[in-house]
């Protein structure tokens, strides 16, 4: 990172007297209401101080240009793409940065286009009514005398860190690095309530795993997704912050800064671990959750098949029952037939013979069945 070198005279476009007879622009016309709805804020400052806070980003460029020793913080929440190349041709960005700056959805990275940085920071806040984390997309251009900040989505609040800078003139006059590493500490201290809120949703989850919840599984699922994108939040930060630490070293940043930096580091480090641990604690929960399953399905295919096997026991005595009792009722049905007709009517042996005829075939039925242990 650069230290506070005097601003090149090269990177401003003189500028242009208004025309006398040049009308001010209406309040409804469209590029001022373009304007107010995506700066948020444009302030300058000097050795740390306030000194005016610009409504529009001409007005903006003009009081920077006349205080050489002063520097820009510019906040834009979503721009226009007319806005960006404003920029890009007041401060001489780099095209690359502007595209990137424009489309979003880029990964954390740090570019370094000549004097000025690049930085793409992925905030994150956690929503615990949807058990959710949002993710936001910062960012952060940082030159000699500017720092142009971007914000794509609700995170972080950059407010709280203008007051903070504010209240401590000492850091601000620092410059533009310090305005990094404050931003950079605000995203990093913005995954702590994240981590937090992450570590009491597993915690839940484990006792729903043991209590048998079925639509745990879900909820693990999701929030395995989740740390997906924390991860990719956060890790690359890591190669950066110690990529950052080495520029601040090369060009001679105030010292009590760079030790500000490696907290941050330091910090970023822990929450990179943390989510690690949380993915790592995730699968195993899935694992152990997807084992108590099988294993409550097993014992319910066990229970199924004994109360299967104990009716298809009930089934076989009735059966036999149904078996050895039909056969004296066939008997006992044929010669109930009022018929005159029949043979062994007039028998007079024909009752004890089909008496005994009925018994015999009985006996035989619950012998036969006796020993197929249906009975």
């Amino acid at each position: 990172m650069s230290d506070r070198r005097p601003r090149p005279t090269w990177r401003r476009q003189p500028e242009q007297p208004p025309a006398a007879h040049q009308p001010s622009p209406s309040p409804a016309s469209p590029a001022p209401a373009e304007q107010r709805q995506s700066v948020t804020q444009a302030t300058l400052y000097r050795d740390g101080r306030h000194v005016s806070s610009p409504t529009t980003l001409a007005e903006t460029f003009r009081q920077l240009r006349e205080h050489p020793d002063g520097m820009a913080w510019i906040g834009l929440h979503r721009p226009t793409e007319k806005e960006l190349h404003s920029l890009a041709a007041e401060f001489d960005l780099h095209e690359l940065a502007v595209e990137d700056a424009m489309e979003a959805h880029q990964r954390p990275k740090l570019e370094r286009y000549g004097d000025t940085l690049f930085v793409v920071l992925r905030a994150a806040r956690y929503l615990d009514a949807q058990e959710e984390v949002d993710f936001g997309e910062l960012h952060v251009f940082v030159g000699p005398d500017f720092v142009i900040t971007v914000r794509h989505g609700a995170a972080p609040d950059l407010s709280a860190v203008r007051r903070r800078m504010e209240e401590d003139p000492d850091l601000l006059a620092l410059g533009p690095e310090a305005v990094l590493y404050a931003i950079l500490d605000a995203v990093v201290d913005g995954y702590a309530p994240v981590v937090a809120g992450v570590q009491n949703d597993i915690d839940e989850i484990e006792t729903e795993v043991f209590g048998g919840d079925p639509a745990v599984s879900r909820r693990i699922y999701e929030l395995s997704r989740e740390m997906v994108e924390f991860q990719r939040a956060t890790r690359p930060l890591v190669g950066m912050l110690h990529g950052l630490m080495a520029g601040f070293a090369k060009y001679g940043t105030d010292e009590e800064l760079q030790r500000y930096l490696r907290d941050v580091a330091d910090h970023v480090t822990h929450t990179s671990e943390r989510v690690d641990g949380f993915r790592q604690a995730l699968t195993e929960i899935l694992t152990v959750n997807a084992t108590l399953v099988t294993q409550q399905q097993n014992a319910e295919m066990r229970a199924l098949a004994e109360a299967g096997f104990e009716q298809n026991e009930e089934i076989k005595k009735i059966s036999s029952w149904a078996a050895i009792l039909f056969a004296p009722t066939l008997v006992g049905t044929i010669y109930g037939m009022n018929f005159d007709h029949m043979p062994e009517l007039h028998w007079a042996g024909g009752y004890p013979f089909a008496v005994v005829l009925m018994a015999v075939v009985c006996v035989s039925l619950y012998v036969v069945f006796k020993k197929k242990d249906w009975l």
